[in-house]
């Protein structure tokens, strides 16, 4: 079966976004002042081979983003991430693994697109369209609920050195603890990639 991984770029105090100046949650402000946990894409001279020469990353960040972006067969987001992210314009961020959006109210979505209104429903049907390959999950909210059903089997934490002190933190309350193995820490420049099992 499939397998559900999760693998967001985070600061070192747990932050996926940051503060906006007055404090607004609107669409185009959805890092806030947090775009530097994405510069890691494009700090190096090695194209991705996945999401192609947009993306210039150094070697090392190369091999883990590829790894794990060919391991992609669908992506699972939330509906926040959904609506920061313009729709992803009626596609996928992902270029050849299509979106299942996971909202709990009524959305509209684009023909390319699937929404599911739980997390167990978002899985069920984002397996079905990997089609053998791994699911992807993005956004807070949508991986924290899928570790508190228990959907996770890895967790890569692309950890930027920073301290942002304020946004919105990657992990919610969780009902209990997780308990976590380290597979592979890889450094390279502007990021540490943590690679982490979870173990039930």
């Amino acid at each position: 079966m499939s397998k559900v991984i999760v693998a967001l770029a985070v600061s070192v105090d747990g932050y996926i976004s940051g503060r906006t100046p007055d404090g607004a949650d609107e669409f185009g402000r959805g890092l806030g002042d947090a775009g530097m946990l994405f510069d890691w894409y494009f700090n190096g001279d090695t194209p991705s081979q996945v999401f192609g020469d947009g993306f210039k990353l150094s070697a090392p960040s190369a091999r883990i983003f590829d790894e794990l972006a060919a391991r992609d067969g669908a992506v699972i987001c939330g509906h926040a991430t959904y609506t920061h992210s313009s729709d992803f314009g009626g596609g996928s961020p992902h270029p050849s693994a299509p979106l299942v959006v996971l909202s709990h109210e009524p959305l509209e979505v684009g023909p390319k697109q699937t929404l599911a209104s739980s997390i167990e429903e978002a899985v069920e049907v984002a397996r079905k369209l990997a089609d053998g390959k791994d699911v992807g999950i993005m956004g807070g909210g949508a991986v924290t609920s899928a570790l508190a059903a228990g959907l996770v089997d890895e967790l890569v934490l692309h950890q930027v050195p920073i301290l942002l002190g304020g946004g919105r933190r990657f992990f919610q309350e969780l009902p209990e603890h997780i308990s976590l193995r380290l597979i592979d820490a890889v450094p390279a420049p502007g990021v540490t990639h943590l690679h982490y099992e979870v173990i039930r």
